[in-house]
């Protein structure tokens, strides 16, 4: 019990399992408490979305700072773009095999009276402003903070985010597995479910690979500037690969990340700079994870891929993931806002996208982490100086 309780896969599998299971077993009556439940749960899930933008991305643009150091400007940028790279390697890659892999699947998450279950009540929860007004604040004001003398601004908008990762650490987070055992009973009384799983089953494994062939990459590149053999510097970082595939946190592996990239012979100064900033702003693991589960989920529902709008999405989407709490999960709560305001997800697709996540959440962390490492090889060997490191993040 001790392992269920402490393993947010573990609750996800299961309850995708009963979910699967349960649809067409259970009284009807029993059946549409759970439908009620996610109903009230996804309205408050869209009322919070906006706040989960203001209250992450605000604090994590504006605690740069106007005299973040050189060495700092440099790492965010390899960071973001590495982040960038890695969604439309995705998108390449997914726009390229999915359409033949997944000929065979079709669904329709449909609100139609006669194939789903009806809620007793519902309770409407307005969010206060849309998500494209959360995004457009968001950036503004954190540009303003960390530009401008705005101490006791900072330091509301920095409790602002204590509050919105209390939230989704104490209540968010908690209540996905119930919410997501709501949704595969729906499909599963509506004859959908098998379409979804065996999707799910089909792209883990273009995933994985996915991932691995873009770590591979990231250090190739290290290794070509550090004039290193790739597989070498791969192969010392593997024991925070390992740790992170356990973790399912990036900050929660940092001592072992640390570690591992000295090994590579990077400047003690540099990595203990690097490292733990990367653990936060660098989850090129995770935006691949996300691309490619999103165009999975579009291709099954039959949603018309604009190429310009997920090229659009995956920018935002580095910026999203910038602010992404550390947290099992975190990265997808944060990028649920991006999803709906550019490619449209409803809750219930949104709610799909989760349990895909989660599902892969231990090696796109993994992923994570381990290209951490190139990056801090990089910075090492662009020329920067030890006495100029200005730890201000």
């Amino acid at each position: 019990m001790k392992l269920i309780k402490n393993s947010l896969l573990l609750q996800i599998v299961i309850a995708i399992a009963l979910g699967s299971l349960l649809g067409d077993r259970l009284p009807l009556g029993i059946s549409r408490i759970f439908t009620t439940f996610n109903g009230i749960f996804g309205n408050f899930l869209n009322f919070m979305i906006p706040l989960i933008i203001v209250g992450l991305i605000i604090p994590a643009i504006g605690n740069i700072g106007k005299a973040a150091g050189k060495l700092l400007l440099i790492t965010t940028a390899i960071a973001y773009g590495s982040t960038i790279l890695a969604g439309l390697s995705s998108y390449a890659v997914s726009i390229s095999i999915f359409p033949n892999l997944l000929a065979t699947q079709s669904v329709e998450l449909t609100e139609e009276v006669e194939k789903v279950l009806l809620p007793y009540f519902s309770i409407e929860i307005p969010a206060f402003f849309d998500v494209m007004s959360a995004l457009i604040f968001a950036f503004i004001a954190g540009i303003c903070i960390s530009k401008g003398p705005f101490t006791y601004l900072k330091g509301f908008f920095n409790e602002f985010q204590s509050i919105v990762m209390t939230i989704i650490e104490k209540v968010i987070i908690p209540f996905l597995p119930l919410f997501i055992f709501g949704v595969f009973l729906n499909m599963t009384y509506s004859g959908q479910v098998f379409v979804v799983l065996e999707t799910f089953l089909k792209i883990i494994g273009v995933i994985f690979a996915l991932h691995i062939a873009f770590l591979f990459f990231q250090y190739c590149i290290a290794g070509a500037i550090a004039k290193r053999n790739p597989l070498v510097l791969m192969q010392k970082m593997l024991p925070a690969y390992i740790t992170a595939l356990g973790t399912q946190s990036s900050a929660a592996t940092i001592p072992v990340t640390l570690a591992s990239t000295l090994n590579n012979k990077v400047n003690p100064k540099i990595a203990g700079f690097v490292i733990p900033l990367c653990a936060t702003i660098h989850l090129a693991g995770s935006t691949l994870k996300i691309v490619a589960c999103a165009i999975a989920l579009m291709l099954i529902q039959q949603t018309p891929i604009d190429p310009l709008a997920m090229i659009g999405f995956i920018l935002m989407l580095g910026v999203t993931m910038i602010a992404a709490p550390g947290v099992p999960g975190g990265a997808i709560m944060a990028a649920l806002g991006v999803l709906q305001s550019i490619l449209g997800f409803n809750h219930d697709q949104q709610t799909l996208m989760i349990a895909l996540y989660v599902a892969m959440d231990s090696f796109g962390t993994a992923c994570n982490v381990m290209g951490d490492g190139a990056i801090a090889i990089i910075v090492d060997k662009i020329g920067m100086k030890a006495d100029d490191v200005a730890v201000e993040a």
